[in-house]
């Protein structure tokens, strides 16, 4: 234990961390994890307050132009019944989150060219007139003019997981992406002004804790304002179907560890967690997370977005979804935010 004593101080006391300073509070065993598990929850409490904030997610499109071959969505799935949201339905269900009393709205898709720029700023315009929401956009590798576009048009964030900055594994798992092209859109987000959200997959085929480190340090360089931590989880429709999932353990580890080194990020308590644990929620926000991701997509398309299977969140109603969350909260003593819960906004301290 000397030795993760010794990582957590240096990391306290800020030390700038690096690979070696990560990997030891990644080896962390199971007497050494509560913890690790504790310092990330005085961080977050420091950092971010004790309030979690709800993002409501609203997946518009299951199409993708790209063949991931860990995604569901992936192009050469032709297993996968498509659907595509009209403005209308999408605007419906942006107007059940606002009754609901959510902040912020987050509108997800796979890479489909079918939305054009102007058709998503056209989307974004109608709900920042509509409504007091903050907007993320979340529909993957973009030009930069569009970008612009939906910046001006009062995007607030947008998210776009690096998944991994190992050059190797990003090739073999993107085979049809350049993790230089990606890691140049997330450049472009920061320089236009968005809060932006990046992430990374624990326990991918060919993962090591050197490259997890790499993954935090890259997102702690990029000053991300939100970072999406999940474990990887096999789809029977995709290459890696045989592949093991990731583990609970280094999941929390790992968002733990992302938690000490990047204090006043939004850190999500991932559907991909709940999904691989009964608890998983909970247990992610005492490792370090703040965030609660309901889906408010339509009921009639939800199970049509797998990313990967048995989504915890395919065919549960809002309102008990709601209904879950406040009760987690009231057990864990946390406030919900009442606010948009932008950057280095800090509530319920």
């Amino acid at each position: 234990m000397p030795a993760l004593d010794a990582a957590l101080n240096s990391l306290l006391t800020g030390e700038q961390p690096g690979v070696e300073l990560i990997t030891t509070l990644l080896s962390a065993d199971a007497e050494q994890m509560p913890a690790l598990f504790a310092a990330a929850n005085g961080v977050r409490r420091l950092g971010v307050g004790e309030a979690v904030h709800l993002r409501a997610i609203v997946e518009f499109s299951n199409y993708c132009r790209k063949n991931c071959l860990y995604c569901g969505l992936r192009r050469d799935n032709k297993s996968l019944p498509r659907y595509r949201l009209t403005e209308q339905e999408i605007i419906e269900a942006v107007d059940n989150a606002a009754a609901m009393g959510f902040r912020t709205v987050v509108l997800q898709s796979g890479e489909d060219l079918y939305y054009t720029a102007a058709n998503i700023a056209r989307l974004i315009d109608r709900i920042k007139n509509k409504y007091d929401l903050a907007v993320t956009l979340s529909v993957g590798e973009r030009g930069y003019a569009d970008y612009k576009t939906w910046r001006e048009a009062g995007a607030d964030r947008y998210l776009l997981k690096q998944e991994t900055v190992d050059e190797k594994l990003f090739q073999y798992l993107k085979p049809d992406s350049r993790l230089r092209e990606r890691l140049q859109c997330l450049h472009w987000l920061k320089e236009l002004g968005y809060q932006t959200g990046s992430g990374n997959m624990v326990g991918l085929p060919g993962q090591n804790p050197t490259t997890l480190a790499g993954d935090i340090l890259f997102m702690r360089e990029l000053e991300v304002e939100m970072a999406g931590i999940g474990p990887f989880l096999p789809h029977h429709d995709t290459p890696l179907k045989d592949a093991a999932p990731g583990g609970l353990e280094l999941t929390l580890k790992t968002l733990a560890v992302a938690r000490l080194c990047l204090p006043r990020a939004h850190l999500p308590a991932t559907t991909a967690l709940s999904t691989l644990t009964p608890g998983g929620r909970e247990l992610a926000l005492k490792s370090g997370a703040n965030v609660i991701m309901p889906n408010l997509t339509p009921l009639h398309v939800r199970d049509k977005y797998l990313i990967y299977p048995q989504k915890s969140d395919i065919i549960e109603h809002p309102d008990r979804t709601l209904k879950n969350i406040n009760k987690l909260l009231a057990e864990l003593a946390r406030p919900l935010a009442k606010d948009h819960g932008h950057a280095c906004q800090i509530t319920g301290r």
